[in-house]
């Protein structure tokens, strides 16, 4: 998956846009699961057909998951107070799901080795998963 987010800039895992109705998933994140990319879609087309705008998930060059929400400046549409309880609604519905995700980007794409990430019980699951 080469050096993106080591250059100091968020790399995108994915992201829709309300304005022309698109989803898109990084290409480098395409050996994700289908349950997983399939319940990103769903989250990331609800988010924008509830409230609008752009929503972009992203990751730090630290491996967190950041939800980054833009807006046309004439879209008196988008609902800003929407944005941000839905996005809280989402890590507290998807918290799970979420952690993995950023456990999956420190692991595989940042190299950090699993066992300085995981506590033991977490270890057990994740060479479960594997």
């Amino acid at each position: 998956m080469g050096q993106e987010g080591k250059n100091g800039e968020n790399t995108v895992l994915c992201g829709a846009n309300s304005y022309v109705e698109k989803y898109y998933l990084n290409e480098n994140f395409s050996g994700l699961p289908e349950a997983v990319k399939a319940e990103l879609q769903i989250m990331c087309v609800m988010f924008t057909e509830d409230v609008g705008g752009v929503l972009l998930l992203e990751f730090t060059p630290g491996g967190e998951l950041e939800f980054r929400v833009e807006a046309e400046e004439n879209d008196y549409l988008f609902d800003e107070i929407g944005s941000a309880l839905k996005i809280k609604q989402y890590q507290a519905e998807k918290r799970e799901l979420l952690e993995s995700l950023e456990l999956y980007y420190k692991v595989r794409v940042l190299g950090i080795p699993a066992e300085e990430l995981l506590d033991e019980e977490q270890m057990e699951r994740y060479h479960e998963e594997e």
